[in-house]
């Protein structure tokens, strides 16, 4: 089991932030935040998850064009910024990915709305698993929706193939912008064992 310092680091003392120190985020960090978040799970290891990590000045600026006035600065100042989106096109890579069962790319294939529903849910994983792989490699995150999905799809990913899902801050986080922790719901208000 991991111990309790990993334990705080993943979860019971991490934050999300707000505010960023000025302090970058290598290519290399984020391949290695990569490697550590493909091995989560997904249905029929069907991995659609697509991430867009915007390092540039410039490509900040146009997401933040997209974003809520309280998210701009959000943005515009974290070191790196990944758009978590999801590719509709995923079951073409089954035969890769889910190499015992050649037949999994039919189970998708002319199925729109069970492609959407599967990538989204499978994607949304992936970016959680993103945030837990970051937390784990020194990382501080900052995710948020509030920006307008259809601006950041056109923009970002023109030919329709992937579609945003939300975006999150990556770098080094503000001890001191951290705001006050909010309160969790308890065990028997969220979960029932029969």
């Amino acid at each position: 089991m991991l111990d309790e310092r990993g334990l705080d680091l993943l979860f019971r003392q991490a934050r999300s932030h707000n505010a960023w120190l000025d302090r970058p985020v290598s290519e290399a960090q984020l391949r290695a935040l990569y490697e550590i978040l493909k091995w989560g799970p997904t249905t029929t290891n069907s991995q659609p998850a697509r991430f867009l990590f915007l390092r540039a000045a410039a490509e900040k600026d146009k997401l933040a064009a997209f974003a809520s006035p309280a998210n701009q600065p959000k943005i515009k100042t974290a070191p790196v910024v990944a758009i978590v989106a999801f590719d509709l096109r995923f079951y073409e890579n089954l035969g890769r990915t889910f190499p015992h069962n050649q037949a999994a790319r039919s189970w998708f294939e002319g199925k729109d709305q069970h492609i959407a529903t599967t990538a989204l849910r499978n994607g949304s994983l992936q970016g959680a698993y993103m945030i837990v792989a970051a937390r784990a490699i020194g990382l501080d995150c900052g995710p948020m929706s509030g920006f307008d999905n259809a601006k950041v799809d056109a923009a970002f990913f023109p030919d329709g193939r992937f579609k945003s899902n939300f975006i999150c801050g990556l770098g080094y986080g503000d001890p001191a912008k951290v705001m006050p922790r909010n309160p969790r719901l308890e065990f028997d208000e969220v979960c029932k064992v029969v």
